[in-house]
């Protein structure tokens, strides 16, 4: 992808006056979204994940009149739903609505149930409330692993959205289905549009394909399948929102394209963050020392988008969905920051190693010094001997000394 696709990939960026955390806020448009969400019933799927955790805190914290949040949620482990969801409420970005609002956080009902499995695995009963009371749908369940295989990618991302669709059609009372996509979508495109791209297959003949085809013949069609689009996750989410795209008329559709979600960078925490994906896992992987070399042009824009700024411009999404009457109209938001925000990678990279030199990690194996290469057989070269080698030998270390390889 060169600079002008870089610079070019997601230039839109959704400016709502009802983004909460913005400076540009008003305590009018905040108050009006409240009100268009109080005495509603809303299903969330994703809801346990990263940034399905901050749609929940902001929905229970400023629309506290909302009638109830149905939350789908599968057994993990061994561990019961009921049980993660008691666990679920204990996590620390519900602080400030524990102590101030608790009783709002009897609002959550608990779906049983699973993105994976035919009718999302519902029981008769949860099957009828939801269909009889939700009014409104946040999609947000996805796997964001750039090195999916192909089956786990389709099953996840599209089997598991139509299968959210199917029981969005049942849904008497509706008035709004967000569908969180990626401003990734299309990197083929060197403009990405809000607006429909038709996917680079049959989004339905793709599921029937893969739950045929063994794993060695996936393999082999996967890169075909591609067509240079860099991973199984951006394919499958271009064979999604095609999908999603086929129920308007059925359905008040709204699809958001978020770029690449961060931490917050005000509520429920500043710097508050989940897991290791993405340039997280890079950032710390580079204070521990442990990363040493990045292929990437230091001048190609990072697309960051705060996970609360992210969920407060889909929750205002929703709002505005509903005040759309039209099924036939499919709304489309690029959730982006480059055009009004723009921060390139070398950037990031100067400031991280300027934060770290000033709060260093308490634990490292090595002085965290690493940079970007825009030539690839130099950064090459630097992995096999800042990488692989040094991985190698600790390890030889460990099986010395008679302990587990890392």
């Amino acid at each position: 992808m060169d600079d002008e696709q870089q610079r070019s990939m997601a230039t839109t960026v959704v400016h709502r006056e009802m983004m909460a955390t913005t400076t540009t806020t008003t305590a009018a448009a905040t108050a009006g979204i409240a009100e268009s969400y109080a005495g509603r019933s809303i299903f969330i799927t994703g809801a346990t994940g990263f940034m399905g955790k901050i749609m929940v805190e902001k929905l229970l914290r400023d629309c506290g009149e909302l009638r109830c949040i149905y939350l789908l949620i599968r057994a993990k482990k061994g561990v019961d739903p009921a049980q993660r969801k008691e666990e679920y409420v204990k996590n620390i970005v519900f602080d400030h609505v524990r102590e101030r609002y608790s009783e709002r956080l009897g609002k959550i009902r608990l779906i049983r149930g699973d993105i994976l499995s035919p009718g999302l695995g519902l029981s008769d009963d949860d099957r009828r409330e939801l269909t009889e009371n939700v009014e409104l749908v946040f999609h947000c369940a996805a796997n964001v692993r750039f090195d999916q295989h192909i089956r786990q990618a389709v099953d996840i991302n599209l089997n598991g959205t139509i299968r959210v669709l199917g029981l969005a059609e049942q849904m008497r009372r509706l008035v709004s289905f967000v569908h969180v996509s990626t401003a990734y979508c299309q990197c083929n495109e060197a403009v990405l549009e809000e607006k429909h791209y038709p996917a680079p297959q049959n989004p339905e003949g793709i599921s029937k394909m893969v739950g045929l085809l063994d794993d060695d013949l996936l393999d082999i069609i996967t890169p075909r399948l591609l067509n240079n689009l860099p991973n199984t996750y951006a394919y499958t989410k271009a064979l999604t929102e095609d999908m999603v795209y086929q129920y308007r008329g059925k359905l008040p559709i709204a699809i958001a394209r978020p770029s690449i979600v961060t931490a917050a960078m005000k509520e429920p925490l500043p710097g508050w963050g989940e897991g290791t994906n993405g340039p997280t896992g890079l950032l710390i992987g580079a204070g521990r020392g442990v990363i040493r070399s990045m292929h990437c042009n230091g001048e190609y824009l990072a697309d960051f988008m705060p996970v609360d700024v992210t969920m407060n411009a889909i929750i205002a999404i929703g709002t505005e969905r509903m005040a759309n009457a039209r099924k036939e109209d499919v709304m489309y938001y690029n959730l982006t920051s480059s055009a009004d925000n723009p921060i390139s990678w070398g950037e990031v990279l100067e400031m991280g190693r300027g934060i770290l030199n000033q709060n260093p990690f308490c634990f490292a194996l090595w002085y965290p010094d690493g940079s970007i290469k825009s030539n690839y057989l130099y950064h090459l070269l630097c992995v096999v001997l800042f990488h692989y080698l040094p991985a190698y030998l600790i390890d030889f270390l460990m099986v010395l000394l008679r302990r587990k390889p890392l």
